[in-house]
């Protein structure tokens, strides 16, 4: 997220000598693609929301794209783009310091907006908003903005190993047959009664996501809100320590990243895809999902040193990510916009009509898209529509139309 503006005269000077740090804004383009291949897969079937199939896609290549998006993408970006709201409420928290101005109040405002962005997001377009969960997790780093970066990756492994236990614990009682993950689940009739929602008219397409947001906050307090605490801390320890503003001096650390990251984080999300897909019941269902959150922010890692390791050698890939990293809330919320107008009853209605293998595939090209219109639009000016407008909101002043970079 961009950071808060500064005001009067000393916020000229302030931005100035605050650039952005293009590998943060090129990391969160990257998780800007993760992003929309796992969202576009929710968003064109009822059924993959209700975590099932669809059966009328069951050729091998549909299984297929269904087992590389598990194991390379679930659960990975979505943390990698947490540990960034993490990181960029330092960046928000200095840009404060330098401007002479009071952070808690704007940041709050900042959460404000946020939230009310992403319950329009959840209501109108998809009902796996994150936004409402950065804005809930933001009261807490504020009240936390004094941790020590060392007591706040304790925290978040705590918070980490927490959670996996409690899915441990629902394994257990599921083999004892007390299931109490199967009250949210749901079976193909309801899925299919989801679809024909979604092909609907835009009241029922409302209605459903509604009746979706019931179970996914559940979820959201009890497991996604957490995870995305713990990565907000990481991401908080690690910009505490600046550790992003120069990495020539961490090669090594970044080289451990991807050997954790690229063999037991690989094999971990191995364990999840098949506990996903392969009907194993509810109780190997949460063993999965506790193997996952151990294991998936090591892949996360790996990718993130993956990623910061070639961007020094590969410009034009940095410009490409960085151009949607840096317009990422106007970009987020036009995916789902996007994917709705394809797929839902607002537009095309193709829910559950195209294949795993078209649907990713289109994914990847409304990223592909947006790379190139963030490239043009930052060449005319500085914010993307939706930041501006929270920008605005923050600051309760028109934002400069300036097309220069601020800080990250």
């Amino acid at each position: 997220m961009l950071a808060g503006e500064p005001r009067g005269r000393a916020g000229t000077s302030a931005e100035a000598t605050a650039p952005r740090i293009a590998a943060v804004d090129a990391l969160r383009g990257f998780a800007l693609l993760g992003i929309v291949v796992v969202n576009i897969t929710y968003l064109a079937s009822g059924y993959r929301m209700a975590g099932l199939a669809t059966p009328t896609f069951s050729a091998p290549l549909d299984w297929e794209v269904r087992w590389f998006v598990s194991i390379l993408f679930e659960n990975k970006f979505y943390m990698l783009f947490a540990f960034l709201f993490g990181y960029s409420f330092t960046l928000q928290i200095d840009s404060a310091h330098r401007s002479a101005t009071r952070f808690a109040p704007r940041f709050l405002r900042r959460l404000g907006g946020l939230f009310l962005l992403g319950l329009a997001h959840a209501i109108l377009l998809f009902p796996g908003d994150i936004l409402t969960t950065y804005a809930v997790v933001g009261l807490v780093l504020l009240a936390m903005r004094r941790i020590a970066p060392r007591t706040a990756l304790i925290v978040a492994l705590a918070l980490t190993v927490a959670l996996a236990a409690g899915m441990l614990l629902l394994a257990a009682l599921a083999t004892l047959g007390t299931d109490a993950s199967q009250a949210m689940s749901e079976n193909a009739a309801q899925a299919a009664l989801s679809d024909e929602a979604l092909h609907g008219s835009a009241s029922m397409i409302i209605n459903e996501h509604l009746h979706r947001l019931a179970k996914i906050f559940v979820l959201r307090v009890s497991f996604q809100g957490p995870t995305v605490l713990a990565a907000c801390l990481v991401g908080l320890a690690v910009g505490k320590l600046r550790l992003l503003t120069d990495l020539s001096g961490h090669t090594a650390t970044l080289r451990r990243m991807q050997w954790a990251g690229f063999t037991v984080g690989l094999a971990g999300a191995l364990v999840y895809a098949h506990s996903t897909w392969s009907g194993g019941g509810h109780a190997y269902h949460m063993v999965g999902q506790a193997v996952n959150l151990l294991t998936a922010p090591l892949l996360a890692a790996a990718y993130a040193a993956t990623l910061l390791r070639l961007l020094p050698a590969m410009p034009r890939l940095a410009g490409a990510l960085a151009a949607p990293g840096r317009l990422a809330l106007t970009n987020y919320l036009a995916q789902s916009l996007i994917s709705s107008l394809i797929f839902t009853g607002y537009g095309l209605s193709l829910v559950d009509r195209l294949s795993p293998f078209h649907v990713v595939s289109i994914g990847v090209g409304i990223f592909a898209a947006q790379s190139l219109w963030s490239l043009w639009w930052l060449r005319r000016h500085r914010y993307g529509p939706v930041e501006w407008v929270l920008r605005w909101f923050t600051n309760w002043r028109r934002p400069s139309p300036s097309a220069s970079a601020g800080a990250a």
